[in-house]
């Protein structure tokens, strides 16, 4: 608490989305991944994200794979209007095969600006859609999508050309919802991550009735079929199209509708 306002911070790696990265040899997105899981933590406290720091752990240095990184984390950074002051690269051969990325965010918020955290019951469910996969779950996909497929085989769809360049889709920044969900009263925010929508759960112990989600991206109907995975399971571990939600009153819901590009009414909140 820094007088008018606070301090918050958040911190979280890319997880085992690298290992897909690894195997196409295309390290370009995970820096936005990374840039992604923290500031859209920090989004769902209310709080404004200002600055990060990110650590990179290698086995060995590798010039194309530190270039490749840094231009994600750049990236990354300009989406979520944040600066990126600097970082650190460990070489760790005996600890780390391969590569880790993880980071730091550093957000302020004013008093009135921090979300309560708790949703009502009455509340409105409003969501945005997630691009894809996002940075979660992918130890399960990553088995899903190898069962009977490799990274380079095309993928079936328009989407994407190959089932990697699916798994890769980088995780959507939610920074560009701030002022739309500064601009009513927004109880509590959940930014769908692992655990899938069993992360609703972060605004309070209520029943969430979800009556109108997002469709599911093809990455989500390949890898159910592929991985023979129930929908509870699929519910229970990726965010199935629906990447951000707010918990809002009524009166409330049509207003941070109107003022971001693709919210909508998903569900309720019930006793």
């Amino acid at each position: 608490d820094m007088g008018d306002r606070y301090l918050a911070l958040a911190t979280d790696g890319v997880g085992t989305k690298l290992l897909v990265a690894r195997a196409v040899a295309d390290y370009s997105t995970v820096g936005i991944d990374c840039i992604a899981m923290n500031v859209n933590d920090l989004v769902a406290g209310g709080v404004t994200p200002v600055a990060f720091v990110d650590y990179l752990a290698v086995n060995e240095p590798d010039d194309t794979v530190a270039e490749q990184v840094g231009a994600g984390l750049r990236h990354g950074a300009a989406l979520a209007d944040i600066e990126l002051i600097g970082g650190e690269t460990a070489v760790m051969p005996e600890l780390i095969s391969g590569v880790d990325l993880a980071g730091t965010c550093a957000g302020f918020a004013a008093h009135d600006e921090v979300f309560s955290g708790q949703a009502c019951t009455g509340d409105v469910l409003v969501g945005f859609p997630s691009s894809g996969i996002h940075s979660n779950g992918l130890t399960l996909a990553r088995q899903a999508a190898r069962r009977s497929h490799t990274y380079t085989d095309p993928f079936p769809g328009t989407e994407y050309s190959t089932v990697g360049e699916a798994l890769l889709e980088p995780t959507r920044i939610y920074t560009d919802l701030l002022p739309a969900l500064h601009a009513v009263d927004t109880h509590a925010c959940a930014h769908i991550t692992g655990g899938g929508w069993t992360n609703l759960s972060r605004m309070g112990a209520f029943r969430y009735e979800v009556t109108d989600p997002f469709d599911p991206q093809d990455i989500f109907r390949f890898l159910a079929d592929e991985g023979d995975i129930s929908a509870t399971e699929m519910h229970r571990t990726f965010n199935m199209g629906t990447g951000f939600v707010a918990a809002v009153a009524p009166e409330d819901a049509k207003k941070l509708i109107s003022a971001t590009d693709d919210g909508t009414i998903i569900g309720t909140v019930e006793t």
